[in-house]
């Protein structure tokens, strides 16, 4: 019966999707995307003689736990072809020309006969499962060809339907798996509860992820004359909702010794517009405007205006700020952690959700602020007395340095297995 009902929720799933892509452009990607996945894996040409590793993630974020296992892998494995599958289109979109990868494409709707197809054309020899997204068919397909079944970085909570008297296919979904990596000790010991237990603590890989940034991470020499001889405070992944609650602190720091530099989490001109008069009295300035003869001793704020420079940013500030609580989640808080910087972020219920998060606010280098007054409060404090930011940045690396080694699990696990 439960199969039966979810052979239906894929139905209704396609049916949903197809009508919404008329009138939403994610949702046209998505649809006209798997469209296409066939042909684009015959356009492949993947030999029979070929041995292919098949990854798949739900998105952009799982593609960056992703990475450092299936890098990894290549290295070790280079006559491996690598299939990169995703559900989501903010994932394919920004990784559909991924280099590492033969052939990156969308995970069709999970049908009976689009798992058996799908599984036909690839022949993998390895396939790995990021975190989550579970799909039924293409589970039981890997499985009943006995190939190697790996799932790695996953999290799991009590309110999840395996742990549900409902959850029936879900926990059967768990017994195709060879090997289950989890981030923590509480996921395990839920597997555990409903007798799944070939289950191992391996972390978060995205902090391998995160440290192989921090070690080959680009210089910025605009941003080095910007912050000059003061502190510098990154905001990353801001929202307008965010800096609707930071900029009365920002502005309280006037001609104070502390610079900010703003990395929006979508470069609409209307929203950086906004941003700029609501900062106005620091008198902001883009990156795109600045060049080697720039004075910034008037600027107390620069508007990183393109995407990919986040990541090395964090490594000149003393305080990071990560957006995204405010509206729709919280964003990457350990691509700023791993440079030993005190990490901030906004209060919301759905802060839960992050596993990471919830374990740097534990260690000590996470704070969580309400409003633009707790915030400032915090921050004077921290400059007034330097030692309180290098002890919750000391705590953010000391977390940062215990989870990396998650990529060396997985790949200790699947040498034995290959």
């Amino acid at each position: 019966m439960q199969k039966f009902l979810y052979d239906i929720f894929i139905l209704l799933l396609k049916l949903g999707t197809t009508i919404g892509s008329l009138f939403n452009a994610k949702l046209k990607l998505f649809v006209n995307g798997r469209a296409g996945t066939f042909s684009k894996l015959e356009d492949a040409s993947f030999d029979k003689s070929d041995q292919v590793a098949w990854f798949h993630c739900a998105s952009l974020g799982e593609f960056e736990q992703a990475r450092p296992v299936l890098e990894a892998f290549k290295e070790k494995y280079p006559d491996f072809k690598i299939a990169l599958s995703f559900f989501s289109p903010s994932g394919y979109e920004v990784r559909k020309n991924y280099d590492k990868a033969d052939v990156v494409f969308y995970l069709p709707y999970d049908t009976k006969a689009n798992a058996v197809k799908l599984l036909d054309m690839l022949q993998p020899r390895v396939v790995f499962f990021v975190k989550y997204d579970f799909w039924y068919h293409a589970l039981r397909e890997v499985n009943e060809r006995n190939i190697p079944l790996v799932l790695f970085s996953a999290i799991f909570r009590e309110s999840q339907p395996f742990f549900k008297n409902y959850g029936g296919l879900h926990r059967g979904m768990l017994t195709f798996f060879d090997e289950i990596f989890v981030q923590n000790e509480d996921s395990k010991q839920l597997l555990e509860s409903i007798n799944i237990n070939h289950v191992k603590v391996g972390g978060d890989t995205r902090c391998d992820r995160v440290e192989q940034i921090r070690l080959g991470r680009n210089d910025i020499p605009v941003m080095e004359r910007f912050k000059a001889e003061d502190q510098l405070m990154v905001v990353g992944s801001s929202w307008p909702s965010d800096i609707e609650v930071l900029a009365p602190f920002m502005n309280s720091m006037k001609n104070k010794p502390l610079k900010f530099a703003i990395a929006p989490h979508n470069l609409k001109e209307h929203e950086i517009v906004e941003m700029e008069r609501l900062l106005a009295e620091l008198n902001p300035v883009r990156y795109s405007s600045c060049n080697e003869k720039n004075d910034f001793e008037t600027h107390q704020v620069i508007v990183i205006d393109n995407f990919g420079m986040l990541s090395s940013l964090y490594g000149y500030a003393e305080l990071a700020y990560v957006g995204g609580a405010f509206n729709k989640g919280l964003h990457n808080t350990l691509e700023a952690a791993v440079f030993g910087i005190p990490v901030f972020w906004g209060d919301d219920p759905t802060n839960d959700k992050f596993q990471e998060a919830k374990d740097l606010l534990k260690s000590g280098g996470g704070v969580v602020i309400k409003d633009s007054s707790e915030l400032s409060d915090i921050v004077n404090k921290m400059i007034e007395k330097p030692e309180l930011a290098q002890k919750a940045g000391k705590a953010s690396r000391a977390y940062l340095e215990k989870s990396i080694g998650a990529t060396d699990l997985v790949m200790e696990y699947i040498n034995k297995k290959l």
